[in-house]
């Protein structure tokens, strides 16, 4: 242990080239573009992590950020979680364009776990997951189906919390608190790329009002972006005109970047006074789609001749007659997404209770454009609707607090509660000419729609699990010096059985000024429906051969993968630890530093991808997955493999007043390393590299604020560091080490008036690109589309906030 903590010291160390004075000037991120002492940032009450109503971060017994709503506004993205990704350097939020619907829903992870192991909370209840299985079959929230202008702020626990709020926060909760301010603001911004593309405008509009019985907010917010592209010509593409003289191919013929996408986001938040208690509600609602590039056909019998062969079953017809230059499918997500909460509530001195109900549901529609299914020969559609994911959850929540006074420095805070909760995932069957089996199938068409088969009558289906849970939360202030906390939560399920966690936290005051603290928990994550039953296909482009490649995901109850080996899935079992101390000063200047350590025992992952025999291919077909016929491999989800991560934060805050305006320093820095510990992934040499350096192991900001009269000037530097990808082959990988990466932003605000602000903002400034993707270059990439950062160069915008 010892040894790990003086490896995280070091690795700190390394970061003093880049900001030698920051640790030393250092701030929270809770202090973002914030201009008030660190005093009063200290003094700020939490509700994340603790059921003690006024307990300060600084007082939390585990750590806590307070992001402010101006730092998840004023980025340039029209997405909250890559806001949010800016200015927490333990959260990383990859692009992953033509990454088969990943590009539009894009997972966000905290300390390098993944998204679905940190939970998501919306004013203190928990936020629905997304219904598209992502990375390594994780199923989180989405981020950004919430509006960043209807934030009022967000705390971050960087710590498991199962014990306390339940299923998925191994690695921690991103509590997001909606506005409650009056008053009405608008605004109005427009962004660019500097290499002229990407253009994005964003407006949005927020009103809230406060009177005697209660308060009403209501924000909506509306942003269109362009699609970017880093691309070049394909190498097949090259190598075709050269062997065919005169055909001239669109260059590039795919295009590699973010997508096109509109999105709209609605927001309400209010409560009543009843006399007797408090009606609350609240509510968000997400509408968008987006649609962009996947793999190009080569119009050529000879490398794709599951598509443009000629076959006995259609004389006469050729591929070519309808896509001679070859074909770029176009995939597309249109999007759905609400929450909606009611509750009732008291808040006492001695006893406070409060009994909610929520219901939220996201649903995707995916869709695919110039693509063909070849089985069907010339009676086959170009377009095609695939079908529908759709993820419900409905939540009963009956919550208490009692301040039991025991003679100590401060009542005894002994939190309770019970917790039903229904979660359904549903599959919605696609046009019937997006997975039907043509004639042309038994010549060696392709079957489906070429890019992304859609999803059967058979496929579809729906699938739903039910949990209990009850917890109790105590917490003392043994001492006026010593406070201690204990939590166990008991959860059923009817998937797999039961779980319980618990959680035991402490913090000693030294000073007033300096504090230490630690934790040890256990946590978990429940498999899904949707991970349990769901199948899928998709294709990919091996970056040597330049040949499409079909895999095709089972359920683990399929008897076929049963007969493989497949077993029913367990939930992941988590133990974390963590250490650290905080400190604060009248002189403007505060922190923390936190140490941790978090293993994950059966994690889900992928099985080894398995060749299937022609008799069990035929029997996949005759179970309603048509694509069965074309696939190159199957796998299936599993509890395949345990990790340890372990890792060091670094935040710290100084503000001051400096020649008549006042300085806001920020510096945040974490230190995350994971290795996985036992499992079949450790026997895959290839697989465990992408793991374990897939993601940079020191990331840090350092934000500089000045506020004078009527300006505020802003530069923040953010460091990456440096990382591992492989090509993604069906065959093998190769892989090309990433070196660390440094972005500057700067911004200038106006205040025009009191009512009217001008803000000129470059993120990216100097306009620095990562090393490009070498191996991956033959299919037109310039740059990883697994970079943990933005790969698109410079941009910039003007934004006027206007208040009324």
């Amino acid at each position: 242990m010892l040894a790990f903590h003086l490896r995280s010291l070091r690795a700190t160390a390394s970061l003093w080239p880049l900001l030698p004075t920051a640790l030393l000037l250092a701030p929270s991120v809770a202090a973002h573009a914030q201009t008030q002492p660190a005093a009063q940032e200290t003094q700020e009450v939490i509700v994340t992590g603790t059921r003690e109503k006024g307990r300060t971060k600084y007082e939390s017994l585990t750590p806590v950020d307070v992001i402010s709503a101006k730092a998840v506004q004023d980025g340039a993205s029209a997405e909250l979680a890559d806001n949010l990704a800016q200015v927490i350097p333990s959260l990383q939020v990859l692009k992953l364009p033509s990454s088969d619907g990943l590009q539009f829903i894009r997972p966000a992870r905290l300390r390098g776990l993944s998204s679905d192991q940190t939970l998501v909370l919306v004013n203190g209840k928990r936020f629905h997951r997304s219904a598209f299985l992502g990375q390594r079959g994780a199923q989180g929230a989405d981020l950004n189906k919430i509006s960043s202008l209807s934030v009022g702020r967000v705390e971050v626990l960087r710590d498991g919390a199962s014990a306390q709020y339940g299923s998925d926060a191994i690695a921690g909760v991103i509590n997001i608190q909606l506005d409650e301010r009056p008053g009405v603001n608008a605004y109005v911004q427009g962004s660019q790329y500097y290499e002229g593309d990407g253009e994005t405008v964003r407006a949005g509009l927020k009103a809230g009002t406060r009177f005697d019985q209660g308060f009403l907010t209501a924000s909506v917010e509306w942003a269109d972006a362009k699609m970017t592209s880093r691309s070049h010509q394909r190498q097949d593409a090259l190598d075709y005109m050269k062997a065919n003289p005169g055909v001239v191919l669109p260059d590039p013929v795919q295009h590699w970047g973010a997508p096109d996408s509109k999105s709209y986001n609605l927001a309400l938040n209010g409560a009543f006074n009843l006399g007797f208690a408090e009606a609350y509600g609240f509510a968000t609602a997400a509408k968008g789609e987006g649609i962009n590039d996947i793999n190009w056909r080569i119009p050529s019998a000879t490398s794709n001749a599951s598509v443009y062969k000629t076959v006995a079953s259609f004389p006469g017809w050729d591929l070519k007659s309808v896509y001679p230059l070859g074909f770029t499918p176009r995939e597309q997500a249109k999007y759905q997404d609400y929450q909606a909460v009611g509750g009732v509530r008291h808040t006492g001195d001695v006893f406070t209770w409060d009994l909610s109900a929520s219901v939220g549901e996201n649903e995707t529609k995916f869709y695919l454009y110039n693509s063909i299914n070849a089985s069907l020969g010339p009676s086959s559609p170009f377009d095609f609707f695939l079908g529908t994911q759709t993820q419900r959850e409905v939540t009963v929540n009956a919550d208490g607090v009692y301040r039991l006074d025991l003679g100590l420095s401060e009542p005894v805070n002994i939190a309770f509660g019970a917790e039903h909760r229904k979660e359904t995932y549903k599959v919605g069957a696609g046009d019937k000419a997006s997975y039907a089996v043509g004639a042309g199938a038994k010549d060696g068409l392709a079957v489906g729609s070429n890019g992304f088969p859609g999803f059967s009558d058979l496929q579809a289906g729906e699938w739903s699990q039910d949990s209990n849970a009850a917890y109790v939360d105590v917490e003392a202030r043994l001492t006026p010096e010593w406070t201690l906390g204990g939590a166990v939560r008991y959860e059923d399920f009817d998937s797999f059985g039961s779980t319980t966690n618990g959680k035991v936290s402490t913090r000693y005051e030294f000073t007033p000024f300096f504090a230490a603290r630690g934790s040890w928990s256990t946590g978990f994550r429940a498999p899904t429906p949707g991970q349990i039953n769901s199948v899928s296909v998709s294709q990919g482009l091996d970056t040597v051969t330049l040949q499409v490649f079909t895999n095709g995901r089972l359920s683990p109850l399929n008897p076929i993968a049963v007969s493989k080996g497949a077993k029913p899935l367990q939930p992941e079992e988590s133990t974390n630890k963590s250490a650290g101390f905080v400190w604060r000063t009248d002189f403007g200047l505060s922190g923390s530093f936190d140490m941790y350590q978090i293993e994950v025992d059966n994690r889900l992952g992928q099985s080894s991808s398995i060749t299937l025999t022609t008799a069990e291919k035929n029997a996949l077909v005759a179970q309603g997955y048509p694509a069965a016929a074309s696939f190159t491999s199957v796998y299936w989800y599993t509890n395949d493999y345990n990790t340890r991560t372990k890792g060091i934060d670094v935040v710290t805050t100084y503000v001051r007043p400096l020649w008549d305006g006042r300085l806001n320093l920020t510096f945040a820095y974490n230190n995350n390393k994971t290795l996985i510990t036992g499992g079949t992934l450790n026997a895959n040499p290839t697989t465990k590299r992408v793991f374990e350096e897939g993601l940079p192991q020191n990331n840090a900001t350092f934000t500089g604020t000045f506020r004078k009269g009527a300006f505020e000037y802003q530069v923040r530097a953010r460091h990456y560091g440096g990382w591992t990808d492989s090509t993604g082959n069906s065959t093998g990988d190769i892989f090309q080490r990433f070196g660390a990466m440094n972005f500057v932003d700067a911004s200038v605000l106006w205040d025009m008036t009191d009512k009217l602000s001008l803000k000129v903002s470059a993120e990216n400034l100097f306009d620095q690109y990562p090393e490009k993707a070498v191996f991956q270059a033959s299919r037109g990439i310039e740059y990883s589309r697994n970079a943990p950062y933005d790969t698109y160069g410079g941009q910039y915008y003007v934004r006027l906030n206007a208040k009324f």
